[in-house]
Parts: C-alpha cells; sequence; structure tokens
C-alpha cells in the first residue's frame, strides 16, 4: 500500500467509522430496548455475562459464536474501565460489537479487493479505496451493524476466512471459518467455497496443461458453447476419479474436510442444522430463491448489471441461441410451478420489506410469478457475464455454494442474501470511476430512506402497546 492510498484509506474508515458512531447513537436514543430478534439475543447475551452459560433460549436457532465473542470482549473492557452495575452487557453495548465489527469488515473487504485484483494495475489506490467504502456501506448488511443481530460478526469471520484462504493459511481459514459456523450454521458453505478456490486453481493448471497436450487453442476454460462445457465436464470428471490427484487435494485442503467432517457430526448428533425453535425454519428446495437473488443483486449491482450494452449483449446472445434459452425458460417455469413456497413469516410480519415486496409484487396476480422469468433470465445472464474473467472451474464452484445457501431456505429473507452478494462483488471487475460513485452514492441513498422510515416512522399492532419499526 503506497503512503497516499494508506492516508487516503485511513480517513475513508475513520470517517466512516464516525458517521456510523452519531448513527449508532441516534438509533441508541430512539429504540432503547431489544428490537425483533435481540428479544432473544440481548437475553442470552447477558445470561452468558452473568456467568450461566447453561442457560439457553429454545427460540435461538443459532449457535453460540456471537454471545461468547461478547462475553470475551466486553467483560474485560467493564474490567479495565471499571464499569460496573447495568452497563455492563447492556444493549447499547451489546450492540457496539458489532460497530466494530462493520469497522473490520471494511478493513478485510478493502484487504479482499487488494488481494483479489492485484494483477489489474489500472485499478487505482482511490478506486480500490471506493470500492470497500461502498461495499462496507452495502444497505441490508450495514443496517445491522446498530443492532444485536449475528449478521456482522458472521460476514466478518468469512471474509476473514476467504482472505486467509487466498493468502495460502488455510489451517488459519479454516479455524476462522468454524468461528463463522459458531455464529450461522449455514457458513459452512463458505468453508467449502475456501476449499474450492483451491480446488479451481489446481484444476485451471491441470486444464491449461491439457490444452497444450492437445495443441487446441480453440478450447477455452472460459467460453460457454456447449462443446467446450462438454469437454471441460469430462476433463472433471476425469482429474477427480484420478486418487493421485485427489490425494493432492486432500492434501491440500485437509482442514476443511476436518471442518466440513465435525459439521456433519453436528448435525448428526443435533438431528438437523437449527438448534432450538425449527418448526419455523424447515429446509426445503425452494428454487425460485436463486431467482430472488438474481433480482436482488441486479438490484443493488445495477451501474454493473443493468446497463445499456448489457440489454444489448443479451438481446445478441437471445437471437443467436433461441433453443437453449427457450430450455432454461421452460425449466425455471417448471421451477416456480413446483417449488414455490410461500413462508407464515413473509405473509404475517409487515415489518420486513420483503412483506411488501411479496404484496405489492408477487400477490398482485397468480401470473406474476411467471412473467418475471424472461427478467430473470437476463439477470442470470448477466450475472454470469460479469463473472467471465472467473475461470470456469472457479465459477461451476461459487454456482454450487450460491445454490447450497440459498435453495434450502424456505423463507424469502434478504440477509440470506449478504455474503453470495459480497462474494461475487468482490470477484468481479472494476467499474469506471463513474458508476462506481454512482454505486455509491444509491447505497448511501438507500440507508438514508431505510433509517429515516426505521426511525420516523414508527406503527403499531391492534394487540399490542409496543412501537413497530420498519426494517429488512
Amino acid at each position: 500500500m503506497e503512503r497516499a492510498e494508506a492516508y487516503g484509506f485511513s480517513g475513508a474508515m475513520s470517517g466512516a467509522f464516525l458517521l456510523s458512531c452519531l448513527l449508532f447513537a441516534a438509533v441508541s436514543r430512539r429504540q432503547r430496548g431489544p428490537y425483533m430478534d435481540e428479544v432473544f439475543h440481548v437475553p442470552q447475551a447477558q445470561a452468558y455475562c452473568q456467568g450461566r452459560f447453561l442457560q439457553w433460549d429454545p427460540m435461538i436457532t443459532t449457535l453460540p459464536g456471537l454471545y461468547l465473542l461478547s462475553v470475551g470482549v466486553v467483560k474485560p473492557a467493564a474490567w479495565l474501565l471499571g464499569w460496573t452495575g447495568s452497563v455492563v452487557c447492556s444493549v447499547g453495548m451489546l450492540r457496539f460489537i458489532n460497530l466494530l465489527f462493520s469497522a473490520g469488515n471494511f478493513y478485510l473487504l478493502y484487504l479482499l479487493l487488494c488481494k483479489i485484483h492485484q494483477k489489474n494495475k489500472a485499478v487505482s489506490g482511490f478506486q480500490r479505496i471506493l470500492s470497500a467504502l461502498t461495499l462496507a456501506a452495502f444497505p441490508t448488511l450495514y443496517f445491522f451493524t446498530f443492532l444485536y443481530y449475528t449478521d456482522p460478526g458472521s460476514v466478518f469471520f468469512t471474509l476473514f476466512s476467504y482472505l486467509m484462504c487466498l493468502y495460502g493459511n488455510h489451517k488459519t481459514s479454516a479455524l476462522l471459518g468454524f468461528c463463522g459456523f459458531m455464529f450461522r450454521q449455514t457458513n459452512i458453505v463458505w468453508t467449502v467455497f475456501c476449499a474450492g478456490n483451491v480446488v479451481a486453481e489446481k484444476l485451471s493448471e491441470a486444464w491449461k496443461i491439457e490444452l497444450q497436450k492437445k495443441k487446441d487453442e480453440k478450447i477455452s476454460s472460459r467460453k460457454g458453447s456447449f462443446s467446450d462445457l462438454t469437454r471441460i465436464l469430462q476433463f472433471l470428471v476425469k482429474y477427480l476419479l484420478s486418487p493421485k490427484n485427489l490425494v493432492t487435494l486432500t492434501a491440500l485442503t485437509w482442514p476443511y474436510i476436518i471442518l466440513v467432517s465435525l459439521f456433519f457430526v453436528f448435525v448428526f448428533i443435533n438431528g438437523g442444522i437449527v438448534v432450538g425453535d425449527r418448526s419455523s425454519h424447515e429446509a426445503c428446495l425452494h428454487f425460485p430463491q436463486l431467482f430472488y437473488f438474481l433480482s436482488f443483486t441486479v438490484f443493488f449491482s445495477f451501474p454493473h448489471l443493468l446497463t445499456p450494452t448489457k440489454i444489448r449483449k443479451f438481446l445478441l446472445s437471445l437471437k443467436k441461441h433461441p433453443v437453449q434459452y427457450s430450455l432454461v425458460t421452460v425449466i425455471s417455469l417448471f421451477l416456480i410451478w413446483k417449488f414455490t413456497y410461500i413462508h407464515k413469516y413473509l405473509l404475517a410480519d409487515n415489518r420486513h420489506y420483503t412483506f411488501y415486496v411479496w404484496r405489492k409484487v408477487f400477490q398482485r396476480h397468480e401470473l406474476v410469478k411467471y412473467l418475471l422469468v424472461p427478467f430473470y433470465l437476463f439477470a442470470g445472464w448477466s450475472f454470469a457475464d460479469t463473472l467471465k474473467s472467473k475461470s470456469i472451474f472457479w465459477i461451476l464452484m461459487y454456482f454450487v455454494c450460491l445454490l447450497a445457501v440459498t435453495v434450502p431456505q424456505k423463507l424469502l429473507e434478504f440477509r440470506y442474501f449478504i455474503l453470495p452478494f459480497l462474494i461475487y462483488r468482490l470477484n468481479i471487475p472494476f467499474l469506471s470511476l463513474y458508476r462506481q460513485l454512482l454505486e455509491l452514492a444509491f447505497y448511501i441513498l438507500v440507508n438514508a430512506v431505510t433509517f429515516y422510515l426505521f426511525l420516523n416512522r414508527t406503527f403499531q399492532w391492534e394487540n399490542s402497546d409496543e412501537v413497530q419499526r420498519f426494517m429488512w
């Protein structure tokens, strides 16, 4: 990092943290008590603060990583600063943990951008800082910086694990992956993703050797024709069936293998991935979740995905491959028809934005969910097009992880899209400075509207005296 870039990054991070502290104070003044899921998280953390580690709220569905870390931070701080009484492990103090995680996420996002795009000399230090600032302000994640939720910590340990993986420190990466798993069980998918990075790199090297042997310059691991894909899949099967190659890959990824094995032991002993209340978190094959994620990604990355150039390229691709697109359309329609699930929370809780998205869009008419398929096709094509700089093996690995983390979820919840979105966004090429500034301005606008609604547009339910607020 050059000196000017170091100063610029320090200034951006300090300014962002100061602004977050001011916003944190405003949120804490308006919402002093626990809100939404904090009703479960805060008392559980306070029980741990008091040494009652065997107490557990059966309504909590995640492992106790957030509470253990909170106690590990708050208790020593309280001892050093001489804090006593109700201030220790208060709602505000616990929420402040996520403010620290938010600062850590900013730093990790910057380091990941530097590492992933290190070969791109055309990218300036200012662009890297700007992109890191934009992703740190990603609305769905940034909002939960100010509440005692698992999301900021979950993202922190997953991004940290990914960074260590890229630097080749796989034992540390797996250990950090375990910390991420303790915050949210589905983060085990991103441990698999880290292992998949190693495998994809080895496959790419072997594929290049294979091309040189055949002296076939027409074959490319980044082309999208069906014949090329068939050859790549044949090579993939052949490579993975070789005992020598399997031994090599195992030697490289054994820390991740151990962690994934422990995960399966946990699932077997626990009787499922969810701890506590399982009635509202049943796994199912909810394939339209992939379409919702693509729509979510287009919305938050429209400077990258929704451009006139991309629309023209998509229409040309549509004209060139009508049979393939027709087949994908039929499959999409079938998946929507047979695998659309509507969670009871989606219809009942009018505090979440998803309630209004579902009511205003999908409940307009029974046919709406089918009429959106052309948009899903464009979103999927544009999404894949921005990843064409990555190897086909990396894309396949990421797509498998994306399916694993979205499809089993019955509830449409934007928080579930945070990590797959960030991983995607980190790996796509940098845009022009103008489009980067447009993306940041859009995020700032969305955050401003979100916090305005949360702080000022409160309402009450008929059967409750509590103040209700709009949120992600």
